[in-house]
């Protein structure tokens, strides 16, 4: 995620801003151009004008989901009927609004689904919405336990993915974390995860990369539910860390995927994020400097060797996890990139080059 300014005052702003806290400016974010834009009061027909930067004198109208305070994408006047942003055409199911706490559930979500947009934006990866393509356009819906207290799993199927809104609640989610064993577990992690498979059937199920990936992760035809079942029962095998990059990873060929994906678009997120903060690490040791790096590529890093993203990431996790514990909290990475795990990301990285 790069760092953004007010384009009125410059004042440094955050991916969420709906308003600038120096100037006052209302803000929204431009998906197309990857910039925050200054906006006038609205018209009368619900419409604002840039005020400010390269964007100043452009017609824009709020997502319509900014009413309901989740949304602050903005959508070009002139870009037809569409109501909602380029994230939000997405959304097949939202939680029901009139219950007490799923607005703010849906608050949390919807920042994690915005951030994962972000990413298969800046990497312009394929984007299709179910109005695109209803049998397997990518869409999302966001779904609570029922009254009988059937417990909602997130998941993927046929290009709908679903998240489950108690995941939105961090006791819960960290309870099913607990209970699963995982290491880590978050709504950002839930939806990068999810969309790999959406990412395999696109990219991977019936493409010239498929005896790679079959080489690689294994063969994706074997049964799955039955897969699943042995996992569940069994664990994963002794030495799953030597070829996987987490433990469920090695259920099925299709879960080492989406996890692979999922760590791929952690690693160039953060490295974004560190590159627009200019971060340079230069530890202080009693050796080599075997952790220095200087972070000054976005996400356009893509088009870099992995080689060079994986020292950058192997580096700045090191001392991500450095600080947390200093503060007393857990690894914000609590993973180990193994040999074989490092080509599973050499092959999502040529996915994603490709794609260019």
């Amino acid at each position: 995620m790069r760092l953004f300014s007010c384009p009125s005052c410059r004042l440094v702003v955050f991916f969420e801003n709906v308003a600038c806290e120096r100037c006052a400016s209302a803000l929204g974010y431009e998906p197309a151009l990857n910039t925050m834009i200054a906006l006038s009061a609205p018209d009368a027909d619900g419409t604002h004008t840039a005020t400010a930067g390269r964007c100043k004198g452009e017609r824009y109208r709020y997502c319509a989901n900014a009413a309901h305070g989740v949304c602050n994408w903005l959508v070009r006047a002139n870009d037809g009927p569409e109501a909602r942003c380029r994230a939000c055409r997405h959304n097949v199911i939202i939680p029901d609004l009139s219950a007490p706490d799923n607005h703010a559930a849906w608050q949390r979500i919807e920042i994690a689904k915005h951030r994962l947009v972000y990413t298969a934006l800046r990497l312009e990866l394929p984007l299709v919405d179910r109005t695109e393509r209803p049998e397997d356009g990518l869409g999302f819906q966001f779904l609570a336990d029922d009254a009988q207290a059937t417990r909602v799993m997130s998941g993927h199927a046929h290009g709908l993915i679903t998240i489950a809104l108690a995941e939105a609640d961090d006791a819960e989610r960290e309870k099913r974390r607990t209970e699963l064993r995982e290491p880590y577990r978050t709504l950002v992690g839930h939806f990068r995860h999810e969309i790999g498979h959406w990412y395999w059937d696109r990219l991977v199920r019936d493409t010239p990369a498929r005896p790679r990936f079959t080489e690689l992760f294994g063969d994706a035809d074997q049964d799955y539910a039955a897969a699943l079942e042995r996992h569940y029962e069994s664990g994963p095998p002794a030495d799953w860390q030597g070829g996987f990059v987490s433990a469920y990873a090695a259920a099925h060929p299709w879960e080492d995927f989406a996890e692979t994906w999922a760590h791929y678009l952690h690693i160039v997120d953060t490295l974004e994020t560190g590159g627009s903060y200019r971060i340079s690490l230069t530890p202080q040791l009693d050796h080599d400097q075997l952790l220095t790096t200087s972070l000054d590529f976005d996400v356009h890093a893509a088009d870099l060797p992995l080689t060079t993203l994986i020292d950058a990431w192997v580096a700045l996790s090191t001392a991500l996890n450095s600080f947390n514990r200093s503060m007393g909290l857990a690894d914000a990475y609590p993973f180990v990139l193994a040999p074989r795990v490092i080509e599973k990301l050499g092959f999502v990285h040529d996915l994603v080059k490709a794609r260019k």
